[in-house]
């Protein structure tokens, strides 16, 4: 979420981005911030864009720690190929300052392949890991190993308006797929609401369609880039160019589809032309925080239901999106050790909880889910947790910029795309740009 744009109410989405690492390499570096404040030494905290929340969970732990240490936070950019950027430079050049940093699932590989990860304590390992839902923990993991911490892991849901769903004669009790969520809009000339940019959320939507269709983007993600198996052009992948194209030339995504983002898709069906949507969790509060506001009917909060992500063939289980942040400590960090201290009190079940409530990001620790604030603040707080047993990370591989970017320049815009041709095409697309012999 990823990987982040604001949204309406207090919430954003990370969405998952890179820029390559031999540019980052050679690039300027800026000061480092870590410093030693007296005897108590100073952690920096590398934090994505959220609503304050981490820089609270910051002032916790550093109450919690006793004078042991001082938790700062250091902001990152708003746009996630600008974080990443930031931190691979720092990284690269042996910052000393890479205490603590938010990271996207879909770039651990790159920054634990060249060693820039500090290596988990196994006591630290065992104690936050003990406790995770399987999707958080398959984000944190590079060639079988917990390379970083799980902190809040994201996913989509299904969002839909019981009115229409009710209309259309569907059952929401019972899992739903993308087939039959096409025909119910068709039938009662609505929109189903996804995300058709030519962005991140283009490859979260392609990778959750070939993972529910029993396929992978990459079938070998430790491999090398000239060795390395694409699964786009395979049964799974054509299926999910099947489900992309008709929702693109049927109009199905309603007008703005090639250029819609996340919150856009929410405006769209908190609108007349509501009916279905994936989306992440941070509709509800959005969309709670309008009522309140008067910009939209009171009504349309009981019109909302939720489920989990639509199945691509009926009666397999579904793989929705999996996002969210681990937390990495980089390998020349002056205070390793506090680091690991100060993320194990950070990722403690009721500062994920508190997280969860306050600003909208899902634990991974599933003792957080049942946290009274969070039930009341979260209704489906069940479905999300499901959800995230279920949910499979995007390619975990170093080429991951390349693999994504290749996705999204050969998969947009939606009523373009050509079950017959484009998983082929998008397939040799990036098999030429990782041996060198295309440019993105």
């Amino acid at each position: 979420m990823p990987q982040g744009a604001k949204h309406h109410g207090r919430h954003r989405i990370r969405k998952s981005a890179a820029a390559g690492f031999a540019l980052a390499v050679g690039a300027t570096l800026l000061a480092g911030c870590s410093s030693d404040s007296g005897s108590t030494p100073t952690l920096t905290w590398y934090i994505n864009p959220d609503d304050g929340g981490q820089a609270e969970l910051a002032k916790r732990c550093t109450d919690a720690s006793n004078g042991e240490y001082t938790i700062e936070t250091s902001l990152l950019p708003n746009d996630a190929p600008s974080q990443r950027e930031q931190l691979a430079r720092r990284l690269a050049a042996g910052d000393t300052s890479m205490d603590i940093m938010s990271l996207d699932p879909p770039n651990v590989p790159e920054y634990a392949e060249p060693g820039y990860l500090a290596p988990i304590p196994d006591d630290v390992r065992e104690r936050t890991t003990a406790n995770v839902l399987e999707g958080a923990l398959a984000g944190a993991t590079w060639k079988d190993e917990v390379v970083a911490v799980p902190f809040w892991a994201n996913t989509q849901i299904l969002w839909y308006r019981k009115s229409v769903a009710e209309a259309a004669g569907l059952d929401m009790s019972q899992p739903v797929t993308w087939d039959q969520l096409m025909e119910a809009v068709a039938s009662q000339d609505k929109y189903l609401s996804v995300q058709g940019a030519r962005a991140e959320s283009m490859t979260v939507w392609v990778n959750a369609m070939i993972e529910s269709a029993g396929g992978q983007i990459v079938e070998n993600p430790d491999a090398s880039a000239d060795e390395i198996r694409l699964g786009i052009d395979s049964a799974a992948g054509k299926k999910a160019a099947e489900i992309v194209s008709k929702i693109g030339k049927d109009g199905l995504g309603g007008p703005g589809l090639p250029t819609q983002t996340e919150n856009f898709s929410m405006i769209q069906f908190q609108g007349d032309k509501g009916a279905f949507m994936v989306n992440y969790p941070f509709v509800w509060p959005a969309t709670n925080a309008a009522v309140e506001e008067g910009s939209l009917p009171a009504s349309l909060i009981d019109d909302i239901g939720w489920a989990l992500y639509p199945q691509v063939n009926e009666g397999e289980e579904t793989a929705p999106p999996l996002g969210g942040i681990n937390l990495g400590v980089g390998s020349k960090s002056k205070h390793p050790d506090l680091a690991y201290k100060a993320i194990e009190c950070i990722v403690s079940p009721e500062n994920q909880a508190y997280y969860f409530a306050s600003n909208g990001n899902p634990p991974s620790n599933p003792d957080a889910y049942n946290d009274p604030e969070v039930v009341d603040t979260f209704p489906m707080a069940g479905t999300i947790r499901e959800s995230l047993d279920l949910a499979k990370p995007r390619p975990q591989t170093p080429y991951y910029n390349e693999i994504s970017t290749g996705i999204q320049q050969t998969w947009t815009p939606p009523q373009d795309v050509n079950p017959d041709t484009t998983p082929g095409t998008s397939q040799q697309f990036i098999l030429e740009v990782l041996k060198g012999e295309r440019l993105l």
